[in-house]
Order: structure tokens, then C-alpha cells, then sequence
């Protein structure tokens, strides 16, 4: 089973709003999406769940359009939150896993397995509205995953998370992916998709500038970081030639440099100065590679 994408298009009017998108995600990837408000991240995966009609080109999952029919093998979180506050949990999540073919004993089977998990199994009987907005989004993805999917889409899961619920839910994410489902998921943190993703889209103003494999896409970009803790000033390494950016920190120097042979003739000269602390040589991080072929951080 894959998810592929080809040639899709979608305009309101004269914007662009997605332009000739062509991807192919395989079973069991967890695939990321990267780009700041507006680049086209949220209408593809609408489009993926045919809540929006693309204006050209097809989407497909296993050979066919993802419909009514397909429903039950599929979870999406979306980025707006979608809980109805005056419900208690245990009756939103029993209505919504009907909705995909459970049965009520088994959705609350898995709501017990999943409360727990996330150390609240005292909400079981609580009201949305008297949760806070973490637990609310804990709810949500619960929602998102009950039915165990086969393709599973989530639109920014950790945003307003604090950092120990985004470990609780990165843990979740990754268990579910062993588990044979295929995950498409946005963000706003490159450290995450870092963390997660085998492959990514990072997309522009409606179109894709970077795909791949993140292995491939690090190497390809050329350009690696080195990170210098000396007792000595290390302000000389800026001219060394092959450093393309340069940046003092508390205990030293963070250098991006144009190829490993730079990286050696750095090597080279800070060793001859003296007692070296720390020398570190780092492939480039995805945010280097966003600034470089976007022009800003996607912060």
C-alpha cells in the first residue's frame, strides 16, 4: 500500500495555492511535511482525505481514492481542534470509533489502553471542557488512532504541548509506526521530523523545493557544521577559506563549512594554537537547509 500523489494542483481562482505536487509515500514511512504558514502543507493533506477536490492531478492510496469507503483505515488529527466540549470523553471517542466500524466494547477497550498510557484514565468520564489544552489534544489524537489506521495524517500533533506530553506523543507515533501504519505528519519543530522521518517535503509557496530521504537530503546539501571549544580566540577561523558562516557562542565557535576538506584545514588550525576542548563535525540540521533554499528560518 502507498500514498501517491501525482501532478496535483489546487487553485482558489488565480492562487496557488498547491502547484503540481508529485510524491509517492511507501507502507509503513513516516513521511514529514515542512514549510511555514501558508506553504501548502494543511490543502494537500485535505486533499489526501478528499475534503477539498484538487483542481488537477490524482490521489491515491492502495490503487484507489480515498473515500467513505476507505474511512475506516484512516486517522487524521487536524490542526484546528475538533473535540465537542460539552461531551464527556468516553462518549465523543465511542461515537467517532463507530463512525469507523467499531463496536462500542471495542472502542472503549482501546480508550482504557490509551488513557493509561497517557496517565489519565481519570478522564474517562470528564467533560472536555474541563480539560486542559494538552489533555485536550491527547483526547484528540486518541480519536485519530483508536481504529488502529492504515494511514495516519497529523496536521502539527505536538503544537501547544509542553516538552514531557511531546515525548508522550513522539512514543506513540513511533509505536504506531512498528505496528505497520504509514504516517504523513506535519510540524513546527525540524527537530522533530529530524527525529521521526525518513523522508520529507519541504514546500514553498505551494511547491515542493526539497524531497527525499533525509540521509540523501543532508548529504546532497553539501555543507556541514563545526563546532569549536578552545581556551584560545577563535575569531581567525572566520577567514579560514571554506568557512561560509561563522557564529560566537559562550564557550567557542559554530562554523558551517563548504566541504569536509574545510573542515580539515580547520582542524588543522585550531590544533596548532593549542589545547582544544571540544571539535565536533555535524551533518547540517534541516533548519540550515531551510534557510538556505527558502531565505528564512522557519521559526
Amino acid at each position: 500500500m502507498s500514498l501517491v500523489i501525482k501532478n496535483v494542483t489546487k487553485k482558489y481562482g488565480s492562487f496557488i495555492a498547491v502547484d503540481d505536487l508529485n510524491l509517492e509515500i511507501s507502507e509503513n514511512q513516516m513521511f514529514g511535511f515542512l514549510g511555514a504558514n501558508g506553504a501548502g502543507k494543511t490543502t494537500t493533506f485535505r486533499m489526501i482525505l478528499g475534503l477539498l477536490d484538487a483542481s488537477q492531478g490524482s490521489i491515491t492510496w492502495d490503487g484507489s481514492a480515498i473515500d467513505y469507503s476507505t474511512s475506516p483505515y484512516i486517522g487524521y488529527l487536524p490542526e484546528e481542534r475538533g473535540l465537542y466540549p460539552k461531551m464527556k470523553v468516553s462518549d465523543q471517542i465511542v461515537y467517532l470509533a463507530r463512525l469507523r466500524g467499531m463496536t462500542k466494547r471495542e472502542a472503549l477497550k482501546q480508550l482504557d489502553y490509551w488513557l493509561n498510557r497517557f496517565n489519565i484514565p481519570d478522564y474517562l468520564n470528564k467533560k472536555v471542557e474541563e480539560l486542559s489544552k494538552g489533555n485536550q489534544q491527547k483526547i484528540q489524537f486518541i480519536t485519530s488512532v483508536i481504529h488502529k489506521p492504515k494511514l495516519l495524517i497529523l496536521d502539527e500533533p505536538f503544537s501547544g504541548l509542553d516538552p514531557v506530553n511531546v515525548e508522550q506523543l513522539k512514543e506513540a507515533v513511533k509505536d504506531i509506526k512498528k505496528s505497520g501504519t504509514t504516517i504523513v505528519f506535519s510540524s513546527h519543530r525540524m527537530e522533530h521530523v529530524e527525529e521521526l522521518c525518513e523522508s520529507l517535503c519541504i514546500m514553498h509557496k505551494g511547491s515542493p523545493i526539497v524531497h527525499g530521504g533525509l540521509k540523501e537530503i543532508k548529504r546532497s546539501f553539501g555543507k556541514k557544521n563545526i563546532i569549536v571549544h578552545a581556551d584560545f580566540d577563535l575569531q581567525f577561523l572566520h577567514s579560514i577559506s571554506g568557512v561560509v558562516k561563522a557564529k560566537e557562542t559562550t564557550e567557542g565557535v559554530q562554523l558551517q563549512v563548504n566541504s569536509e576538506q574545510a573542515a580539515e584545514e580547520v582542524f588543522h588550525a585550531v590544533a596548532k594554537k593549542g589545547f582544544v576542548r571540544k571539535f565536533e563535525l555535524e551533518e547540517p540540521s534541516l533548519n540550515d537547509i531551510f534557510i538556505e533554499k527558502v531565505g528564512t528560518s522557519y521559526e
